[in-house]
């Protein structure tokens, strides 16, 4: 195998792949990283056997020569050295050849490294994806969902399915759902033209965080398919497959309250920075609890208290109040999170008691939902 690359191509093809490599794997060989050198192009392949990413350097496109002199072959590399070795040579272009004993040498100017390659054919077959369940969205979008409900997947792996975020098509509409029987976060747009009438998945939290790092937002499309236990998501040079998670996920509907005894409309921003200062206070205390309670003339005021290390408080004005008086104490981390991906100026809070789910919702918009869980402090 021999072939010469575009050094900062080369660079991020092994950034995205290296996403998938695990050190702490229980098939050596997978701690390395799979180079195939075709008449096309190049391909770069990782994987942790939940997560594999292939990612694919064409020889020409848009009249650009990224991959030239290429003779067909493929090796194992140890990743614990290649992308340094090629993160730091000289030139811009690099020439990797192997002889019949496995012997790799990296050139790029003056810089030569001798690697000692893995016998590819032992490199495990990753699984394709053959299937018509299959659907489009843009990468800013997916990217966005990932963003808007990823972060409230459970970290404990008690009910690992909770560890996943659940993918769902119905009624022409694709929705996101992540909780941690705490919190929940759910957002949900159209999808028009899709010939899937239901679909019903749980993507492990991790794949998601991992595929939204190495997605771009120029709004490519990614072709999304589904098979019994694996998900690929496809871009025209990547893919990136995760395994899904077994189990049914709960049935989430049921826990959104469907009236409110107090609703407030408040600016994003001034929530967040208040919450954000009273719980300068609070980190010492397990759950990092502040207290909210409605006052007159349209203020809220939002309290934090350890015994140990004093009390802050602060009030900050609301546009529109309904309903009862309100005192609800909360996580300010669980608020905070929600806050932060609410994407709108203004926010709607709706609450039903001080010892009942309440809910968070851009203004004028019910395509984002954030749940909370309050907490008992008396």
């Amino acid at each position: 195998m021999k072939f010469i690359v575009q050094r900062q191509q080369l660079i991020s093809s092994v950034q995205d792949v290296m996403k998938a490599i695990s050190p702490r794997t229980a098939i050596p060989i997978l701690t390395g990283m799979k180079i195939e050198a075709k008449a096309d192009g190049i391909i770069l392949t990782g994987s942790d056997s939940d997560i594999s990413i292939e990612s694919f350097i064409p020889a020409e496109e848009d009249g650009m020569i990224n991959v030239e002199q290429i003779e067909e072959g493929s090796i194992v590399l140890q990743s614990r050295y290649f992308p340094d070795i090629v993160r730091k040579l000289p030139e811009k272009t690099v020439t990797i050849q192997t002889d019949e004993n496995l012997n790799v040498t990296i050139q790029s100017g003056k810089a030569k490294f001798n690697l000692n390659g893995q016998d590819a054919s032992e490199y495990p077959q990753l699984p394709r994806v053959q299937t018509d369940d299959s659907f489009e969205i843009s990468s800013d979008l997916l990217k966005n969902l990932i963003r808007q409900t990823g972060f409230a997947v459970s970290t404990m792996e008690t009910r690992p399915i909770l560890t996943g975020v659940n993918i769902k098509i119905e009624n022409e509409t694709l929705s996101f759902t992540a909780t941690d029987s705490h919190r929940l976060a759910a957002r949900s747009i159209p999808l028009e033209g899709t010939r899937l009438d239901s679909s019903n998945i749980v993507v492990p939290g991790k794949s998601l965080n991992e595929l939204s790092k190495i997605l771009d937002d120029k709004g490519e499309k990614i072709e999304i398919s589904v098979t019994n236990n694996q998900v690929l998501f496809r871009t025209k040079h990547l893919h990136f497959l995760s395994r899904l998670l077994d189990g049914n996920y709960p049935e989430t509907s049921r826990l959104i309250p469907d009236q409110s005894q107090t609703v407030l409309h408040i600016k994003t921003k001034d929530l967040i920075n208040t919450i954000d200062r009273a719980s300068l206070l609070a980190k010492e205390e397990r759950n990092n609890v502040v207290k909210l309670t409605t006052k007159e003339n349209q203020l809220l005021q939002i309290t934090s208290n350890s015994p140990d290390v004093g009390q802050a408080a602060e009030e900050v004005s609301i546009q529109s109040i309904e309903g009862e008086d309100l005192k609800i104490s909360f996580s300010a981390k669980y608020m905070l999170d929600a806050l932060k991906v609410i994407g709108n100026e203004d926010v709607r809070i709706e609450f039903t008691g001080a010892m009942r789910p309440f809910i968070l919702k851009p203004v004028d918009d019910d395509s984002i939902l954030q749940l909370i869980l309050p907490v008992r402090t008396y």
